[in-house]
Formats: C-alpha cells, sequence, structure tokens
C-alpha cells in the first residue's frame, strides 16, 4: 500500500493527468459501490418480507445521513489536508494532521451514536411516520446509528488513503464488508426471522470487523501516513485549519441531508408506495451517480496534491479532463438507462409491487436522463474541495436542497398538480441549477485562492 500510496502521488504531480484520474477514480467507484451495497443487500431482502419495511428505511435513511454527512466533513478536511501537505512532501504534518481527525472523529462518533440512539422514537414521530413503518424505522435507526464510530473509523482510513493517491486499500476493506454483510443479511432477516432488525444489524456486524483492520493498519510503524493515538498532541493552528474547511462541508453536507429528510415527508404524503419507490429509486441512481462521486473525489486529491505542491495550472488541467470524461460518460449511460424497458427491469429487482414498479422506474428514467449535470457538480465540487474553497460548496449544497428543490417542488405540486412526480422533477431540475451555478464560480476563478496551504509552500511556489 506505501509503495502504490508513493507511485500515484508522483503521477498526480508529474505523470499524465488522464492515467491519475482513471487510476483514482476506478477503485473509488468500486470502493463506493461496495458501500451501497449495504443497503442495496438490504432493500434486496427486506423486499420479500413487504413494502412497508422498505418505506421505512426511506423514511429514516436520510437521518443516518444527516450526521454521517456532518462528521465526514471532518475527514474530508483531513483529507484535504493531508493531500496538501503531501504534495508539499511535508509528511510530519501530514501523520498531525492524521491523529487530529483520528481524535476528532472518534469523540464525534461516540457522541452522535449515544444521543441518536435515545432519541431514534422522537425522530420518527416527528415524521409523521404511523403504524408499522414507524416501529420498524425506530428500530432500523437505533441500530444503524450505533455502528457510527465504526464507520467513521473506516471512513478515516480511507481518507487517509486516498489523501496519498492510495485508492485501492479502501477497496480491499470494504469488501471484506460486503461479504460479511452479504452472508448475514439473508440468515438474520430471513432464517432467524429477524426482519428489518436483521437488516441493521448485519450492517453492524459487518463494519466491526473492517474498522479494527482500518485502526491496525493506520497505526502501524511503517505506514507512510498514519495514526499515533499515544503521540497526539493537540494542536490549536491544526483545529482552525479543519474548522476552516470541514466545518462548510460538514454544516453543507447535513443541511442538504436535512432537506432530504423533509423532502420524505412530501413524499410520505403520497402513501407508502410512493416512499417505497422513492426509496428504491434514489438507491440505483446512487449507483448510476458513482463513477461521477468517484471522479470528483480523485480531482479533490489531484488538485489537493498539485495545489499543495504549488502548480495550479497542472490542477485546473486535471479538472477540465476529468469534467470532459465523466460528462460524457453519464450522458451516453443515462440515456441507455432512461429507457422504459431497462429502469422497469432495473427496478424489479428489488420490489415486486406492481403499484411500487411503474412510479420507481418512472422516477429512474427521469434522474438518468439528466443524471449528465452531475459531473459538472461532482468535479467542480473536487475541484473547490481541493483548494480549501468548501464555503462556497456548502452555500451552493444548502441552496439545492432548501432554494431550488423546495421552490420547484411546490410549484410542480401546487401550480401543475403532478402529485408524485413533482418530486421526480424538482430532483432534477435542483441538481441541474446547482450544477451551473458551479460552473459558473469556477469560470470566476475563486478556486485559485487555495486555503489551508502553508505560507512556506506557496512562497516557495511563487
Amino acid at each position: 500500500m506505501k509503495q502504490a500510496a508513493q507511485q500515484n502521488t508522483e503521477l498526480i504531480l508529474h505523470g499524465d493527468l488522464k492515467k491519475a484520474v482513471i487510476s483514482l477514480a476506478v477503485p473509488i467507484v468500486i470502493n463506493n459501490f461496495l458501500q451501497t451495497m449495504y443497503n442495496l443487500t438490504d432493500a434486496f431482502w427486506l423486499k420479500w418480507i413487504g413494502t412497508d419495511s422498505q418505506a421505512a428505511i426511506s423514511l429514516v435513511s436520510p437521518v443516518q445521513n444527516i450526521v454521517v454527512n456532518f462528521g465526514q466533513g471532518i475527514t474530508l478536511a483531513g483529507a484535504i489536508l493531508i493531500s496538501q501537505y503531501v504534495g508539499a512532501r511535508d509528511r510530519k504534518n501530514a501523520k498531525d494532521m492524521a491523529n487530529h481527525i483520528f481524535m476528532f472523529s472518534m469523540i464525534f462518533s461516540l457522541c452522535l451514536a449515544i444521543v441518536g440512539f435515545l432519541n431514534a422514537g422522537n425522530i420518527v414521530y416527528w415524521l409523521k411516520a404511523e403504524g408499522n413503518i414507524a416501529r420498524y424505522g425506530q428500530t432500523y435507526l437505533k441500530i444503524v446509528l450505533l455502528d457510527l464510530p465504526f464507520l467513521f473509523m473506516i471512513n478515516i482510513f480511507s481518507a487517509v488513503r486516498q489523501a496519498q493517491g492510495d485508492t485501492v486499500g479502501p477497496v480491499r476493506l470494504n469488501f471484506l464488508g460486503i461479504i460479511l454483510n452479504m452472508i448475514m443479511d439473508p440468515l438474520l432477516m430471513i432464517v432467524f426471522g429477524w426482519g428489518i432488525a436483521g437488516a441493521a444489524i448485519a450492517t453492524l456486524a459487518a463494519k466491526v470487523p473492517c474498522a479494527v483492520i482500518g485502526f491496525v493498519l493506520l497505526t502501524r510503524k511503517n505506514a507512510d501516513v498514519g495514526i499515533s493515538p499515544k503521540d497526539f498532541k493537540f494542536d490549536p493552528e491544526k483545529l482552525k485549519k479543519v474548522i476552516r474547511i470541514g466545518l462548510p462541508t460538514a454544516i453543507g453536507s447535513s443541511t442538504m441531508q436535512f432537506g432530504f429528510l423533509l423532502m420524505t415527508r412530501n413524499v410520505l404524503e403520497f402513501g407508502g408506495n410512493a416512499m417505497a419507490a422513492y426509496g428504491i429509486a434514489n438507491r440505483v441512481n446512487g449507483i448510476v451517480s458513482m463513477p461521477s462521486n468517484a471522479v470528483g473525489s480523485a480531482v479533490a486529491t489531484i488538485v489537493g496534491q498539485n495545489a499543495g505542491a504549488g502548480n495550479m495550472k497542472r490542477a485546473e488541467e486535471a479538472y477540465l479532463k476529468a469534467r470532459g470524461m465523466i460528462v460524457i460518460f453519464l450522458f451516453i449511460s443515462g440515456m441507455i438507462l432512461s429507457r422504459g424497458i431497462i429502469s422497469t427491469g432495473i427496478v424489479k429487482i428489488f420490489s415486486d409491487d406492481p403499484n411500487v414498479i411503474p412510479m420507481a422506474a418512472d422516477f429512474l428514467s427521469i434522474m438518468s436522463f439528466y443524471v449528465w449535470t452531475n459531473g459538472i457538480h461532482n468535479t467542480t465540487t473536487g475541484l473547490l474541495q481541493g483548494t480549501g474553497n468548501t464555503l462556497y460548496t456548502m452555500v451552493n449544497d444548502a441552496a439545492r436542497l432548501w432554494v431550488f428543490r423546495f421552490a420547484t417542488l411546490f410549484i410542480f405540486k401546487n401550480v401543475f398538480h403532478m402529485e408524485e412526480r413533482s418530486v421526480w422533477y424538482s430532483v432534477v431540475v435542483s441538481n441541474a441549477i446547482s450544477a451551473f451555478i458551479l460552473w459558473l464560480l469556477y469560470k470566476a476563478g475563486v478556486w485559485k485562492n487555495v486555503v489551508g496551504r502553508e505560507k512556506k509552500t506557496a512562497e516557495a511556489a511563487a
């Protein structure tokens, strides 16, 4: 892993940029797919025990995502800063930053797990769920929130490795997790008859060994950039950097997820079938969008290392090449997936309910047709994140949900009376507007101001 990270760093700083984007993005796609497989595996087996179970997971998943995404703001800040230190050949500060991210993330995740577990019932009640959906949702939420410390440990491992250019290590770790989850899901849900509780327990149990392995690998003495909890020394300056870069991302991501939570309340107005359809289509769309998310993460790493080395021209070149590659890929694949016969066939994997299938297929077709706009959104977000300009991404992400999505939802729902399709179209329209704003920010050149780079590094590069 150490050798691979060093080779990728050289590729990022001096090699072919298209090759650098692909070498980083492909393992990230695989890694993201493996992480998504936790939920997809749950969804597949839940179809055998009813629509209410699927609707319950769709209802409470945004709650889990709110706390997870807030915490990921911390690990993202660490990955950005570590990549800048790596680019500047400053291994000591890279290791110190990894230590800080580890300590902050573990404390934060433990607090969230306890508070979330104790308040799961109140959260489900606030979402206005009733009957089986409320009962199943509370059960699932309580259990999955307990896995936060283990999930954050896995994310720390991924962030530290990815910042160095190693995207293969996290893939291996998550592959172990998904294998364990795929074995335990049918065992606990069907054989033992634990239903939705079995799905949550299987997810939790699969993450524990992965978190332990990630911790062991990062604490090895020969790790190029790792963690050493016993050597941790609090540094106020590093905390300020983490807050300056990580807090906007944390607020933006969690605010966006809270918006998703309110969206589920709007979907629930159209009934449990619409809720189940919304959840299924979103999960499948998550797979469709994976290449875009991966290329965005690759751009953040490449831009971060080149910004740390003071090579802004190469950072911009990497962004432009990555953006062109992913937009073309998403446009072609989106045109294929938006065909009704294909979207319906995919949805049938996760549901056999004749009332759910057409709604989910319709939503999936609409999202797939416009998915190419995600390529602009994710790569430009990666450019801004790699240079530490996360305040812009925070504002844009918040506006995407709280302004553009709810405004278009209101118009489609109350003016055009499109019922559940008002939700479907509000998603794609708000995504397109957000992508256009990010493109304007790129053209304005706000990314050229690198946040977090050491002054001496910037002066040396000037």
